[in-house]
């Protein structure tokens, strides 16, 4: 690099600094006039196209300045990072194995290629880089709190508890990481409440971006068995993320519905069955908040299973066989479109997308809990497997989810009137894959599993064709990592606590309970 083309990139780097991407784009175009083959040029240029989300430009970029410098682990990293936008997850481990134990002295790219091994779902590689980025710059907020949230993915409770009081000394108005907080350890008195209410009072923010601070303040008073005003800020928090969810529950329920007309038993029977594969999915389902994560991790704990966790392969694949271009994750057109569709389809790109993540043993489980919409073409796509599908009291289960923050994924659990109108079809949907999967239907209720665990247990691998091992009894102490809302308490033993919580509430859910057994759901 001659010293033209250096004080190029160095102006470059400080413009970077200021995020005045007009200037980096004129130091990247100044490096490659005067050298066309300067790696640093396509490199700037790769963060300008990042910063202007253009990622197959971005892509490009940084695949050319490896191909100029295979040594530029920045530019591999990035490169990971845009690949990860795009769910090419495959190729994203690839290239953070090839380039990891290239970072030891950049706290930046280690605690990045933390982050991108966490969104494609591998935690316990992002851990030890998470802890290098600390400990070589310990003060960074963000490098803290990208630790503190692997911290509870791994396991590592007391960990993330000691980072996210570190966090909240240094920013005591961080309302996400009171959240965190909350989530982490269980409240013995006020401390913490007053802390949250007393930033609650003083920060004359509207609802809406007080929706974390409702749900931990609604968390650590129903740990101190305050239920009344636990149940006044679980509202508050639902009403909150309601005001600006922009959603209709018939939405939800219109894809539902179009499941039920299209996945019949006479399409099941019908088309070309899809090929064996060596690696077998095994999918539990259900709705969040009802078990799904203590049996994954149960039936997980065994010899010849592994875990994937929740993935969303199965939906993209959908998406993306279907030809129909959406805003929306997804609609009744899609699957409509998909399910004129060979089933080989989804199996064959499904397991493409998931082999990165997969080791030696023959069966994996993928436990997102939203699969339940396609049983179906999962049924389709690999015949004769059994699906679990979790179950829980209907009422335990919707107030769960009621109280729990959710990112959007599940939008009808913040209003108690759209969450019974999305339990009504839910069930009818239930009872329309027993009818449709019979015996290949595998249900656990959750209250028969953590009141007789291992007649339970070994029911349950009974019917997965698994022999009993004790292992799968000490679920808690299966180290592998756990990204779902369930991640702290698969940590426990099985206890009943969780059972019948929602009667402490009775008065407040009454409404709910109403419209379920107005619908012929039990509920006690």
């Amino acid at each position: 690099m001659n010293n033209e083309v250096s004080n190029l990139s160095k102006a470059g780097r400080q413009a970077i600094a200021q995020q005045d991407w007009a200037t980096v784009h004129l130091c990247a175009n100044g490096i490659l006039r005067r050298a066309v083959d300067e790696p640093e040029g396509f490199f700037l240029l790769g963060l300008v196209e990042k910063a202007s989300e253009h990622p197959k430009k971005a892509i490009a970029a940084f695949e050319t300045v490896l191909r100029l410098d295979a040594n530029r682990y920045d530019a591999a990293i990035e490169l990971a990072s845009q690949y990860s936008m795009g769910r090419r997850n495959g190729e994203v481990a690839a290239v953070l194995k090839h380039y990891e134990d290239a970072l030891g002295n950049s706290p930046k790219y280690l605690d990045m290629a933390g982050t991108t091994y966490t969104e494609i779902g591998l935690p316990d590689k992002a851990w030890p880089l998470y802890l290098k980025a600390n400990e070589l710059q310990p003060d960074i907020s963000l490098f803290q709190a990208n630790l503190a949230s692997c911290a509870v993915y791994v396991g590592e409770i007391d960990k993330a508890k000691e980072a996210f009081n570190l966090l909240l000394k240094t920013n005591p108005s961080h309302q996400r990481n009171h959240y965190q907080l909350s989530r982490v350890d269980r409240a013995t008195d006020m401390r913490h409440i007053e802390q949250m209410e007393k930033l609650l009072n003083n920060n004359k923010l509207s609802p809406d971006k007080n929706i974390f601070l409702y749900y931990a303040l609604g968390k650590e008073y129903e740990d101190l068995q305050k239920w009344s005003k636990a149940f006044e800020y679980f509202s508050k928090a639902g009403d909150a993320a309601t005001s600006v969810a922009n959603y209709n529950v018939a939405d939800d329920i219109a894809i539902i519905d179009t499941v039920i007309k299209v996945c019949t038993s006479d399409w099941l029977r019908q088309g070309p069955t899809p090929p064996a594969q060596d690696k077998a999915p095994l999918f539990v389902v259900g709705l969040p908040r009802t078990g799904t994560t203590l049996t994954e991790r149960i039936i997980a704990s065994h010899s010849r299973v592994s875990s994937v966790g929740e993935t969303e392969f199965v939906q993209m694949i959908m998406r993306r066989e279907s030809g129909i271009p959406a805003v929306e994750k997804m609609t009744p057109a899609i699957i409509e479109a998909v399910a004129k569709k060979d089933a080989a389809v989804i199996s064959e790109g499904y397991l493409k997308a998931i082999l990165y993540r997969l080791g030696d043993e023959p069966i994996f489980v993928d436990k997102l809990p939203f699969n339940i919409l396609y049983l179906g073409f999962i049924a389709k796509a690999w015949p004769g497997k059994p699906i679990v599908l979790q179950m829980r009291n209907p009422m335990d289960a919707c107030f769960s989810m009621y109280k729990q923050v959710f990112t959007w994924a599940y939008k009808y659990s913040y209003n108690l009137d759209s969450l019974a109108q999305y339990y009504v079809a839910y069930d009818r949907l239930c009872r329309h894959w027993r009818a449709v999967l019979g015996d290949r239907l595998v249900e656990i209720r959750y209250e028969e599993l953590v009141s007789d665990q291992e007649g339970q247990t070994r029911r349950l691998l009974d019917r997965l064709g698994l022999e009993f091992e004790e292992a799968c009894l000490n679920f808690e102490k299966n180290a592998a990592p756990s990204a779902t809302a369930s991640s702290v308490q698969i940590r426990e033993k099985v206890h009943t606590g969780s059972v019948d919580r929602w009667r402490r509430y009775e008065r407040q859910l009454q409404p709910l309970r109403t419209h379920l057994e107005a619908a012929g759901i039990t509920v006690d």
